[in-house]
């Protein structure tokens, strides 16, 4: 459940981000309304995969979830540009996961 909860969690606030870029700086109505929406899923989510686990291993493993479909959102979505270099982030940032989760 904890996976589900926090892969939820990240995409949600993922979410929230693409459609604070859609928002024009809070401007646009539906998008600011989603921008908000997004977060509070976000965070009613991680807060349950908190309930059992410690918040340290949490908030990391939900804010590199974030990161690694934030990147996906902007390069396959948005058509932002992408590099070796943040592919080889992105991998740093799922081995770290891996190394949270692995090292209990």
């Amino acid at each position: 459940m904890f996976t589900t909860l926090t892969c939820l969690a990240a995409l949600s606030f993922s979410m929230g981000g693409y459609f604070m870029k859609l928002s024009a700086g809070l401007t646009r109505l539906r998008p600011t309304v989603l921008v908000f929406l997004f977060f509070a899923l976000g965070a009613g989510l991680q807060t349950v995969a908190m309930r059992d686990h410690q918040m340290v291993v949490t908030y990391i493993v939900v804010l590199g979830l974030e990161a690694v479909t934030a990147f996906s959102l902007g390069v396959f979505v948005l058509n932002e540009s992408s590099s070796l270099a943040r592919l080889a982030g992105v991998g740093l940032v799922l081995a770290g996961i891996v190394v949270l989760r692995t090292g209990k």
